[in-house]
């Protein structure tokens, strides 16, 4: 059992049978009345976020998360299967379960599988990624005045944003969390 007053950020724990995870927090002690949790949470299953304060008294069940890599091996319509690294188990996950991000992993990629219970909520890519450039206009000399970019087609069919200087067939390393190029590989 937790406590709402030892609330910190990341910790998860049950409410209502949603499982919960704290943003942010923040103590408050008005002049007048009771002191308060406020706090920003996220259900870990939906992703929707709300604000809520709670009574610091208040007590609820730890949730815990697990977080276990696995590689990805290959999609089959609308699953994606997932080998587990240690008994070697493939996994099929719904390709509802997947993230935005999820279009910047490849084959045989290690990505971390979350599940609560049992079951699968989510699957987080890592965080930087090499991929090629197999498609892209080229760049001229010249026009780099400015913070000059363009479009690029990966080699798992996603399309960022590159400097011009970048070419087909080069490796570059991206960024998971915003989709960015980071810099050349």
């Amino acid at each position: 059992m937790i406590s709402a007053g030892d609330f910190r950020n990341g910790v998860t724990f049950e409410e209502d049978g949603n499982v919960l995870q704290v943003v942010e927090f923040q103590h408050v002690k008005p002049g007048k009345g009771a002191a308060f949790v406020r706090t920003k949470i996220k259900n870990v299953i939906t992703g929707s976020v709300i604000e809520k304060s709670y009574n610091p008294t208040a007590k609820f069940p730890t949730a815990f998360v697990e977080r276990k890599d696995m590689e990805y091996s290959y999609a089959d319509g609308d699953l994606y299967y997932f080998m587990d690294q240690e008994t070697y188990e493939l996994v099929p996950i719904n390709g509802d379960e997947l993230s935005d991000n999820f279009k910047f992993v490849k084959e045989n990629m290690i990505c971390k599988i979350l599940s609560y219970k049992g079951k699968v909520f989510g699957v987080e890519p890592p965080t930087f990624v090499e991929l090629q450039v197999t498609a892209t206009d080229p760049g001229f000399a010249g026009n780099t005045a400015t913070n000059a970019t363009k479009p690029a087609t990966l080699e798992t069919g996603c399309e960022i944003r590159v400097p011009l200087f970048i070419n087909e067939g080069e490796m570059i390393r991206i960024d998971t969390r915003t989709g960015e190029y980071m810099e050349r590989a």
